[in-house]
């Protein structure tokens, strides 16, 4: 296959440099990145937005509220950007789109980033936010709703995590994980499409080390299944699964092989490859019929799971 026209020019976009190299500071790079967002045009209007603070195991997380008419459930988004990158606002349009085509409360977590606060900060925060929103159901949607967990890439990795995390301490009951472009094997060693798509697809493989480095200074974290959910020693029990993998993305081998593992396990999965598309396609939604096509996947993946 070859890239689809309407990812082309993002691609050849970031070939040009409009995104700083490794060698750039960590500032420079989180410009960078919502540089690249803030092209795209606004995300559709909800019911209501708002943030609030909720209580952390080391400081205050603040979470984004997006609410429809009536929602009939929650999904609880991690943004992706490696654990280093990205925020509330990087991921905004993809929450608006999922929060009115489920018809669900989004409820976007902005856990701390590395490399200030190295793993497992992140999934801290975030296991701490996804029991505040069980424990807060009746306020975001309705008392008896259900929870569905949703992230790209670090997020992806973290929505998994969360699973095996609530499974592992009985509740909370989650009843759909939508992995997008997950990252779920940090010891970048295993797959071929780290080589095959390391460069020139958006994110390369020396990117990667570099999130991975911030987040995980410590090279036997790299092994911990809280970093690499993929080395989990049981995958059985966990919820039914949507595993999004894109054709050009260094991360394409290490998403299916979770959905195989997955499915291996005895779960319930459905896993879509999305041909000619990069990394970072499902923000673009607005710009790229493939990404509108994934986000509407997800959000009717939502919907059905959430479904009273």
């Amino acid at each position: 296959m070859s890239l689809d026209p309407h990812i082309q020019p993002i691609v050849d976009l970031v070939n040009a440099g409009a995104t700083p190299g490794v060698e750039q500071s960590l500032a420079e790079r989180r410009e960078a990145y919502h540089k690249l967002l803030s092209a795209l045009p606004p995300g559709p209007d909800v019911t209501s937005v708002s943030e609030v603070l909720i209580e952390g195991p080391h400081s205050p997380i603040a979470v984004r509220i997006y609410r429809p008419q009536a929602p009939v459930g929650i999904v609880i988004f991690f943004h992706g950007g490696g654990w280093t990158i990205g925020d509330l606002d990087t991921h905004d349009e993809p929450c608006r789109e999922i929060a009115n085509q489920a018809g669900a409360t989004v409820v976007s977590v902005d856990y701390r980033l590395a490399p200030e606060a190295p793993f497992p900060a992140a999934i801290d925060d975030s296991f701490a936010a996804m029991r505040w929103v069980w424990a807060n159901r009746s306020d975001l949607a309705a008392a008896d709703a259900k929870v569905a967990v949703c992230g790209d890439s670090a997020g992806g990795n973290i929505a998994a995590v969360m699973c095996l995390m609530a499974r592992d301490a009985g509740g909370p009951d989650i009843a759909a994980q939508l992995l997008v472009y997950p990252g779920v094997d940090a010891r970048m060693t295993e797959f071929d499409s780290l080589d095959r798509n390391g460069e020139g697809y958006v994110l390369s493989r020396d990117t990667m080390e570099w999130f991975s480095n911030n987040y995980l200074p410590n090279n036997s974290d790299r092994l911990d299944w809280r970093a690499s959910p993929l080395l989990a020693d049981d995958l059985a029990g966990l919820p039914p699964a949507l595993v999004i993998t894109a054709e050009f993305d260094p991360l394409h081998d290490e998403g299916s092989a979770y959905a195989e593992a997955l499915r291996a396990a005895g779960n319930d999965v459905v896993h879509t490859n999305y041909d000619g598309m990069v990394h970072i396609f499902f923000q673009l939604g607005p710009m790229v019929p493939a990404a509108a096509a994934a986000v509407a996947e997800v959000a009717a993946s939502a919907k059905a799971a959430l479904a009273p």
